[in-house]
């Protein structure tokens, strides 16, 4: 996998943390790669600089920051891609954290400690296996759906494009 052409984003508050991700992203060839420590800055780098792909946080200092951000981006009339891949990375991935990082729009997620070959599994995934966008009243992101369960014939089964 070569990341030469993707313009990427990294957003984490910590030194060693961002450093870390950027020298895996650097590994696979990434030469465009941006950093930002808030949510703040990071939303304003991106309306600044065309970005193909953030690696956010969840925790920015403050909390769920990072999820906030995942919102902002997919949900503010002035984010600049509500379309740009979001790959989340966290020290504490319990479930209801996971829960409420796919209901933000986030494409991938990935608890930390993570492996090289965890990192850029993911990274693959949202390169060459990327899940169609939905927006609806409640929700804009990728599809939460990882697979295709032709048995379900329920009420709220979305129609197909045969």
């Amino acid at each position: 996998m070569d990341l030469g052409a993707v313009r990427i984003l990294v957003v984490d508050d910590n030194r060693q943390a961002r450093e870390l991700i950027k020298a895996v992203l650097a590994s696979a060839g990434a030469r465009e790669i941006r950093h930002a420590v808030s949510a703040h800055d990071a939303f304003e780098l991106m309306r600044s600089e065309p970005i193909d792909l953030v690696f956010l946080d969840q925790n920015l200092g403050e909390g769920g920051e990072g999820i906030a951000l995942a919102r902002r981006i997919r949900h503010d009339p002035a984010s600049p891609n509500p379309f740009v891949a979001l790959l989340m990375l966290t020290g504490h991935a319990d479930a209801q954290l996971v829960r409420a990082a796919r209901d933000a729009g986030v494409n991938e997620f990935l608890a930390k400690p993570f492996t090289v070959a965890g990192l850029l599994k993911r990274v693959e995934a949202l390169i060459f296996q990327p899940r169609p966008f939905v927006r609806a009243a409640d929700y804009v992101g990728p599809d939460r759906r990882r697979r295709d369960d032709s048995a379900y014939n329920g009420t709220e089964r979305r129609a197909r494009r045969d």
